[in-house]
């Protein structure tokens, strides 16, 4: 079973056309057929079918297209610019190492005051456990 799309060459094109047509009716156009549906689409699709709505496939013209010459390449503009944000990024990173190694020697520095006040605290401790017996 095939389906038909009216005068239309393809399914692909029937699909753009009546989308458009589509488009043009949510927005206030008139339909320019009488349907039983109530649905803008299905009435697009009909329109399309029933071979009412006008199109024109414009074709690209050889000056908008842009053939690669040889020795283009496409990317020589932005590799400078990968560069440098390689480089912005590798500087960040370094920039947090550093930062996280500072932070861990102040860790370790506080761990190690908390040490010494614990074992400066300790003979203390003994001197007054042994004074009142």
């Amino acid at each position: 079973m095939q389906k038909s799309f009216g005068d239309l060459d393809s399914k692909f094109r029937f699909v753009v056309v009546a989308s458009k047509r589509a488009k043009q009716l949510l927005k206030g156009a008139k339909p320019k057929l009488k349907s039983k549906s109530k649905s803008l689409i299905r009435i697009a699709q009909e329109e399309v079918k029933d071979g009412l709505i006008y199109f024109e496939v414009v074709q690209k013209k050889k000056e908008e297209e842009h053939k690669a010459e040889e020795g283009d390449f496409i990317g020589e503009d932005i590799i400078g610019e990968v560069e440098a944000i390689k480089q912005v990024i590798e500087k960040k990173v370094k920039e947090e190492e550093e930062e996280e190694e500072e932070e861990e020697e102040e860790e370790k520095e506080k761990e190690e005051k908390k040490e010494e006040k614990k074992t400066e605290k300790k003979p203390e401790e003994k001197k007054r456990k042994k004074s009142p017996a």
